[in-house]
Order: C-alpha cells, then sequence, then structure tokens
C-alpha cells in the first residue's frame, strides 16, 4: 500500500470591516483556483436564480442561513484549498463589531492573515481594530486587501492613500504588511490572475501572496510548558500513582527529565508518561495530552505550569503589563474584581492601571483614562492578589495569552507584554487609605494595655489539619481567658458563610476568607483583644495578605505539623498531636518573651 502524501498545511485568517467583500474574495480565490467540488459553483447560482436573488461569490462560503438572510458573517467560516504547493484552512472572521469576540476565536491560531479594505468606504473604525488584534494575537505576516477597487475606477491615487495611512497604523503596532494588493472580488481583479484594470500594479496577485506565506514555528522548538489541568489519584488493587494530566503547550519533555512547577518552585523529575489507551512512551511533545507520575511526590496545585529544568523558566509575579481587547457590556474598573484566564490557572485579577487607549476611531492614544470601555484597546496593568506562572508574549506566546471573565462571560482577551516588578499594590493602596481614613478610639493603647493586662495581637494557626488547628486554637483561647486576658478565637467556618454561593472558584473563596479575616484582625488588635484565627491551609501568600491587613499591628505565626509556607517567619512549630494543655503553654510561654503579657500581671 503506498504511503500517505503528508503535505504541508497553512491556516489563514481573513478579516475586516462589515461589507468590505471577504467573504467574496474568498468565494473568488476558491472559484478561480479550481479547488470548489464539482457542481458546486452552478449550484449555488440555480439557488439564486430560483430565489430571485443576484449571485454573490460569497454565498459559496456563507453556508449558514442566518448569514445568508442578513447579509453578515456571525461566525468564523472555515473552508479549505489546495494548490499544488501546499492546503489551506481558510477563517472567515465576522467583520461586524458586535462579532469581535468570534473573530478573535479565528485568527488565535492562524499563520498568517488578510485585513480587506473597502476602496470606496476607506479604513473605519474595525480596520484599525482587526489590525490590532492581528498583531496581538502574534500574527506577524500579513497582507492587507484593497477591494472594490472597481467602484472607485480603479484609481491608484485612491490605492496610495489608504496604503499610506494604514501602513502607518500598522507600524504603531509593530507590524509590517508583505504586501498591499488592489483588487476586485466581484470582477476577480488580482485575485488568481494580474489584471489590465491596474497597469500600475507590478506586486503579487492575492494567490501569490497566500503562497509566499510561511507556517508558523513549531512549538515543539519552544521550551517546554504544560499547564497542570488537574492531578488524578487511582486507588484500586494497590494502585498508588498520582498523574498529573494536561495538554502541552510547546516543547518536548522525556522519562527522566527533571520538571519545575511555577509558582510554587516546587522540583521533581518524570517517574513514567502515561497515555491512554496507547503503547508506552518516552518522549512526548507539543499538541498531545499525556499524564506525568513523578519520581518524587510533590503537593501541586491544579493551574501551576511545568517547566523542564534548564530552559528558559516562566515569569512568576502578581502584577504584570498587558495588552487588553474589552469586549464586555460593562466597563472594566479599576477596585472591581474579575477572574482571569491563562493557561490552566485560575485567578482573581483587578485593573490596577490603564497606562494608554487606543481611539481606534482617531487611531490616537488617551492617557488619562481610568476605565476600559467597550471595543477599547488598551495597554494595562492587572494585578492577581497571589502569583501566577506566564510567558510574555515575545518568550512563549501560547503561554502568554490571557482572557478575562465577567459575570461568567469572557469580556477581555489579550497578551502579557512584561512582568511589572514594582513594589505598588491595590491592597497596599487599601490598606493606605483605609489607615488616612481610620478614626481612632479615644481610648490609648497603652490605657488598654494597663487595664487588661496584656497588648493587643493577632495569633495564627496554620496546617493542613484544620481539626488540629482548631483544637490547639480554642485550648488557647480557654488557657487565656482563665487568666483573665480579653481573648478571641474565631474559626474559618465562622467567615465562611455564604461565601461559595456569593463567589465563583475556590481560589476566590479562599482571597475573600483571608480579607476578612485581615480585617476582623485589623478591628480586634486595635481594640486590644487577643485575637486567635485558626486559618488551615494557608500559604505564604495568605500570611502576608493577612499581615498586610492587619497593619500596623504584627501577627504571631503558629505553625502546626508540615505545611509549606515559603519564607514566611513561623514563631513556633507544633505536632499536630501535641496535647492541647502542653500547646497552649507553649504558645502562651512565646506570647511572654514578645512581652505581649505586662510583667507585673504575670
Amino acid at each position: 500500500m503506498r504511503a500517505i502524501e503528508r503535505r504541508e498545511q497553512l491556516r489563514l485568517v481573513v478579516v475586516g470591516h462589515v461589507d468590505h467583500g471577504k467573504s467574496t474574495i474568498i468565494g473568488r480565490l476558491l472559484a478561480e483556483s479550481g479547488t470548489l467540488p464539482k457542481g458546486k459553483l452552478e449550484q449555488v447560482q440555480v439557488t439564486c436564480r430560483r430565489n430571485a436573488k443576484p449571485f454573490e461569490y460569497a454565498f459559496l462560503l456563507d453556508a449558514l442561513k442566518d448569514e445568508q438572510a442578513q447579509g453578515i458573517t456571525i461566525d468564523a467560516t472555515r473552508c479549505f484549498f489546495r494548490t499544488p504547493r501546499r492546503d489551506y484552512l481558510v477563517l472567515d472572521a465576522p467583520g461586524h463589531v458586535e462579532f469581535l469576540k468570534n473573530m478573535i476565536t479565528g485568527a488565535s491560531d492562524s499563520d498568517a492573515a488578510l485585513v480587506v479594505i473597502d476602496a470606496h468606504e476607506g479604513i473605519q473604525e474595525n480596520s484599525k481594530r482587526h489590525g490590532y488584534l492581528v498583531s496581538m494575537l502574534g500574527v506577524r505576516q500579513l497582507s492587507v486587501l484593497v477591494n472594490k477597487m472597481d467602484l472607485v475606477g480603479f484609481d491608484q491615487q485612491v490605492f496610495e492613500s489608504i496604503r499610506s495611512s494604514y501602513a502607518a497604523l500598522l507600524r504603531e503596532l509593530r507590524l509590517e504588511p508583505l504586501s498591499f494588493i488592489p483588487l476586485s472580488g466581484r470582477q476577480g481583479v488580482n485575485v488568481v490572475a494580474r489584471s489590465p484594470e491596474t497597469p500600475w500594479y507590478t506586486g503579487p496577485t492575492l494567490l501569490e501572496q497566500i503562497e509566499t506565506f510561511q507556517p508558523r514555528q513549531q512549538p515543539t522548538a519552544l521550551p517546554f510548558r504544560f499547564p497542570v489541568q488537574d492531578i488524578y489519584k487511582f486507588t484500586e488493587e494497590q494502585d498508588e500513582r498520582r498523574i498529573v494530566a494536561g495538554t502541552i503547550e510547546t516543547g518536548r519533555i522525556s522519562v527522566g527529565d527533571e520538571v519545575i512547577f511555577y509558582p510554587s518552585g516546587k522540583r521533581s523529575r518524570i517517574r513514567t508518561i502515561e497515555v491512554f489507551n496507547a503503547p508506552t512512551r518516552r518522549v512526548v511533545a507539543a499538541g498531545e495530552a499525556p499524564g506525568f507520575t513523578l519520581e518524587a511526590q510533590v503537593y501541586i496545585k491544579r493551574g501551576e505550569l511545568m517547566a523542564r529544568a534548564g530552559e528558559q523558566p516562566p515569569q512568576v509575579s502578581t502584577r504584570f503589563l498587558a495588552n487588553l481587547f474589552w469586549m464586555g457590556h460593562s466597563p472594566m474598573i479599576r477596585g472591581k474584581t474579575y477572574k482571569l484566564k491563562i493557561g490552566a490557572a485560575r485567578s482573581p485579577v483587578k485593573l490596577a492601571e490603564v497606562r494608554h487607549v487606543l481611539d481606534a476611531s482617531e487611531l490616537s492614544t488617551i492617557v488619562s483614562k481610568q476605565q476600559v470601555d467597550r471595543h477599547d484597546v488598551a495597554e494595562c496593568v492587572l494585578e492577581c492578589p497571589k502569583p501566577v506562572a506566564f510567558d510574555t508574549v515575545g518568550e512563549v506566546e501560547p503561554t502568554a495569552r490571557l482572557v478575562i471573565v465577567d459575570n461568567y462571560e469572557i469580556a477581555g482577551a489579550g497578551i502579557v507584554l512584561e512582568v511589572v516588578r514594582d513594589e505598588a499594590s491595590t491592597l497596599k493602596d487599601h490598606v493606605r487609605h483605609r489607615e488616612i481614613a481610620w478614626r481612632k478610639s479615644s481610648i490609648a493603647p497603652g490605657d488598654r494595655a494597663q487595664t487588661y493586662g496584656h497588648r493587643g495581637k493577632c495569633v495564627v494557626f496554620t496546617g493542613q489539619d484544620e481539626a488540629a488547628c482548631a483544637r490547639l486554637a480554642e485550648a488557647l483561647e480557654r488557657s487565656l481567658f482563665a487568666r483573665r486576658y480579653c481573648v478571641y478565637h474565631l474559626g474559618m467556618s465562622s467567615v465562611m458563610d455564604g461565601l461559595g454561593a456569593d463567589l465563583g472558584s475556590d481560589s476566590e473563596v479562599r482571597d475573600e476568607l483571608v480579607r476578612r479575616l485581615g480585617e476582623l484582625a485589623r478591628i480586634m488588635t486595635d481594640a486590644g483583644l487577643i485575637f486567635i484565627v485558626s486559618l488551615a491551609g494557608a500559604d505564604e501568600y495568605d500570611l502576608r495578605t493577612l499581615e498586610l491587613l492587619n497593619q500596623p499591628h504584627e501577627i504571631v505565626m503558629i505553625n502546626v505539623g508540615e505545611n509549606d509556607l515559603g519564607n514566611y517567619p513561623v514563631a513556633l512549630n507544633l505536632d499536630p498531636q501535641t496535647e492541647a494543655d502542653e500547646a497552649a503553654a507553649r504558645v502562651c510561654q512565646l506570647l511572654q518573651q514578645k512581652e505581649i503579657f505586662l510583667e507585673y500581671y504575670l
């Protein structure tokens, strides 16, 4: 049996303002390149005559009934054609402003783009937005088609004016088009063959230009990136495997390779590669969806980004600069919490700063705007409460793309430009403004301490064993209360009620829980109380947040059992099995050393 020929493939997206003729150009290209199924052209022509409608080449493409009825492309219509050189997948992306979200879907993984501009109407707002979106999505091979030249009498001056203006826009977006082609999709001018209608044009035809486009660099050549989508644990027949599952975005990995998970920084080695219903593999690469078992079992969470040690690592930060296109019905505003999706990570995110907004209608930059309105293109700083792992668009593009969700709908899409390393944060701004507005009690802290016999302090118990944390925290509360100290213990369940219903993801619930505890700690310690919090499963960033919200007071950290708290300073480590009275005595001794208790009162 003869082996199947593997031909080169190229994905091509066609974009442009509504009614500028994208579908007509593609239909003409299909018809004149000889790639339509036999009888298809005649079938559409007969249908048009039966319905008393003039034939349009766009009808070869717009297969959906509601699209033909309205005369606009709603979804990204896919079609295929081939030349002696290779196969093409062409996506006719919608041009109407209401369907820009669909256009982004169509262009997200294309190798090259064609931007269609009506010679008679000229450059429109969406023409400019589409240029930006092509740039934002990383498409670097671009040709601009100045269509409907027949409506302007094939006037060279009209063509040159559009080329000059649109080339200036693309330079602002760091795009250099490979060509500007004057054509008429309706008449077939310069689509496949050169035409005497444009003797002044000496560049390539549309088909010639398409044939020069190159497929994108294979993702296997980039550093290894594997967003962790889930961790599966099997228990039947003493199967102790923990399988890390996901899809490889870029690069390749082999059994025995050392890997690092970000943002946690945990390391291990690939023990086995698990592929469903397939022979054992020792090497897998981009595009595959394997599972991995690890030599050293490490506790990692869904959303981490696995990379190979020795290769360029991803970035890890809470703040980053992004180019963002906003599609939400409501504007993106500062102070509101949205949901960020980047790789497999899901995180709350806030708009921290708007650097500037591109006004597509005037091709001008607005630097004073403090919100991102619908259809705005903005360069802005986004901030997450905890570090997330990602790449910048100039390094590893697939893991630099992000989506913003507002009220369960995709409202924004963008790319990460660079990490923002400054010390500012929306949380620090909140604390600063809160402290400025804070109205201090008329009773001085020293007077409270003299009366209570102790200073105010927040004591935090954390560990993986929630029951042990609560048991030891309650024992400390009883011990201090027996000394007639002003003390109060607050468990997680006391502030968890309603959070699951009010919020979406577990990370959002956790962040809101920590925020509430931090604000309560600020009030309770300011009132001179010893405020005890049991916060099971806290990580370093939870504790940093709690500490910041409790300012200007400090917290005392009690760690119960084994718990990865990073670089956060732990005041005391306790075994989960420690007797309650013994644990309370050890914490009291610690508080005495920290001079929380007044000497004469002991």
